[in-house]
């Protein structure tokens, strides 16, 4: 007896066979929605006009060829009738009359040599088909025809007893001829249906795209003052649902900011006091190193506060990213370091110039903390901006490349702030490219340090 296994084999054999026939169809799919809906409209049309088409020819035109011939080969029995029936003239002229008058055929009489070799049949023999069948049913004699020598005329050769039959019909006769009008027809319709499918599609694409456009720029950080809801009912609920997101956000920000300054402006007050106090008490080893413990505060106040606020308020403007990248490399000199910078393409983009400078310079000051050499680069492509910082330092395990964007992780376990920092410096980095619609990534530098990648889109 068969197990469930023999059964099991050949079901998951064909769900394989299945699913790699759709994900085939899916590759060769277009991706578009124009195109998608577009292609919904088109598949049913082409397969309406094709099985119209195809009971067209099979029924209606086979039909009416059919007895059209029949017809044809009628009359010609008729006419092979009356010869061998009753006497005729020497020349037949009669005969040809009756038959050119009455029936609207050409006829002669040859000599009664043999007919000649059949000649090649057509590609589409319908007719050649058809009438074949027709002379061997009515007539039931030696034939040959010929559907193909010329365009407008049929020739038709029968043996008689004493002579041969020959019969010039016109195709038209014969043949369904007109029926190249209905194909006409059909697609021409088919065509202006398509062109009225198109306009309207293009119409309800529209608002989908600027609705795609307008979240593409909001999530780049760019102000979307002129969208408004258009197309269809579904869209203009997707178009409001959007809105009124983009104005929580907003809100959330706004307020988010100001909860921030307050907080700022308070805690900068606390410490410009204890500095007052500090100047007030004199110079000795522990004032200077208690101002030293209020600087270093104020200086990771300020880094907190900006990791916090995220530099939300700033409006995008155009930036020279070449003339940017060189005022890197003069301050990472300045500090004593080896530093190169250059860029291609078009050095013109817009951005948040002080948070995109904020955020490189972030990875500059990594860099030069940790080597002695650095390396700045950027391109600009089509779709792309890409600015890339090295250096020879020790690098970062490939482990804790994701770790390091994470807030207030130290890679320097040690307690000194000098030498660790806040453990923001990179979280900041990544949060003012995200909010440009890009991202930030690290690897393996040529120098033999730590590579990083900075790609927003343009």
């Amino acid at each position: 007896m068969a197990s469930i296994a023999d059964f099991a084999l050949p079901a998951r054999i064909g769900r394989d066979i299945w699913r790699r026939f759709w994900r085939f169809v899916g590759n060769w799919m277009p991706k578009g929605l124009f195109a998608r809906s577009l292609l919904i409209i088109l598949v049913p049309v082409v397969l309406l006009q094709a099985v119209v088409a195809f009971v067209f020819m099979e029924r209606h035109w086979n039909q009416v060829t059919a007895r059209l011939s029949e017809a044809v080969t009628q009359e010609i029995a008729a006419l092979i009738d009356v010869y061998e029936s009753y006497p005729q003239d020497e020349e037949r002229q009669t005969l040809v009359r009756i038959a050119a008058e009455n029936f609207g055929l050409g006829i002669s009489f040859l000599p009664p040599d043999p007919l000649p070799p059949a000649g090649p049949k057509p590609f589409f023999s319908l007719l050649d088909r058809t009438l074949s069948e027709e002379i061997t049913r009515q007539i039931a004699r030696p034939f040959w025809i010929d559907t193909v020598g010329r365009s407008n005329l049929v020739e038709i050769r029968i043996k008689l007893d004493d002579a041969v039959l020959r019969v010039f019909a016109r195709r038209s006769q014969a043949y369904a001829s007109n029926s190249h009008i209905f194909i006409v027809w059909m697609v021409g319709t088919s065509l202006v249906l398509l062109a009225v499918a198109v306009a309207f599609l293009r119409n309800q694409i529209k608002p989908i795209t600027r609705l795609a456009e307008a979240a593409d720029s909001f999530g780049k950080g760019r102000d979307v003052p002129d969208f408004q809801p258009r197309g269809a009912r579904e869209v203009r609920q997707a178009a409001h649902a959007f809105l009124e997101m983009k104005r929580r956000i907003e809100r959330q920000i706004e307020q988010r900011t100001t909860m921030l300054a307050g907080v700022s402006h308070d805690l900068r007050t606390i410490l410009t006091r204890f500095r007052l106090e500090l100047a007030l008490l004199g110079d000795s080893p522990e004032i200077e190193m208690m101002t030293a413990d209020v600087d270093e505060m104020q200086r990771m106040l300020e880094d907190y506060m900006a990791f916090a606020r995220g530099d939300s308020g700033e409006q995008p403007q155009p930036v020279d990213m070449a003339a940017l990248l060189e005022t890197l490399r003069f301050e990472a000199e300045r500090s004593g370091h080896t530093a190169t910078a250059s860029f291609s393409g078009d050095p013109v983009v817009t951005l948040r110039a002080n948070a995109f400078k904020r955020c490189l310079a972030n990875l500059v000051d990594n860099a030069c903390r940790y080597g002695k050499t650095v390396r700045i680069s950027g391109v600009r492509g089509d779709r792309w901006l890409t600015v890339i910082v090295e250096d020879d330092g020790p690098g970062i395990p490939e482990d804790l490349r994701e770790e390091v964007f994470r807030p207030f992780y130290r890679l320097d376990d040690s307690r000194n702030q000098d030498r660790g920092g806040t453990g923001l410096g990179l979280a900041i980095a990544r949060d003012i490219v995200r909010s440009h619609g890009g991202d930030v990534s690290l690897s393996d530098s040529s120098t033999g340090g730590l590579r990083a990648t900075v790609r927003v889109p343009v």
